[in-house]
């Protein structure tokens, strides 16, 4: 059974950084073609996109709001996907999700939400003033 699991949400104030963390079982990452993180803000409205790597690595995206103060990896060999996020904003409150695209015949990175097929429960993060 596949799972990917979201850690290292928290409370943190504006400024402070976190890193979370997606732990995959059941499944290796580099038989996805990409994995990425999205959130939903405490609005209820639909999650947005915030970033994602393909299987290489060698290519990502991010979202124009976080572009040069959030940085996704992914480590083979931990079977985990990260999400370092530095510089928070009051905005970046949200419950942020893990997700996974099959989809080798792509190409690209995706940023639609119906492109990713595998998803974890989330994890809530809390930024401050």
């Amino acid at each position: 059974q596949v799972q990917l699991v979201e850690s290292g949400g928290g409370s943190v104030q504006a400024g402070g950084s976190l890193r979370l963390s997606c732990a995959v079982s059941g499944r290796t990452l580099i038989s996805w073609y990409a994995m990425g993180w999205f959130r939903q803000p405490p609005s209820g409205s639909a999650p947005e996109f915030v970033a994602a790597v393909d299987w290489t690595g060698g290519k990502t995206e991010y979202t124009d709001t976080v572009k040069g103060r959030f940085t996704i990896s992914r480590d083979h060999a931990e079977n985990t996907v990260y999400l370092q996020m530095d510089s928070l904003k009051l905005e970046d409150t949200a419950v942020y999700y893990c997700a996974a695209d099959n989809d080798f015949s792509r190409g690209f990175v995706a940023r639609g939400e119906r492109s990713y097929v595998d998803w974890g429960q989330g994890t809530r993060v809390t930024v401050s003033s």
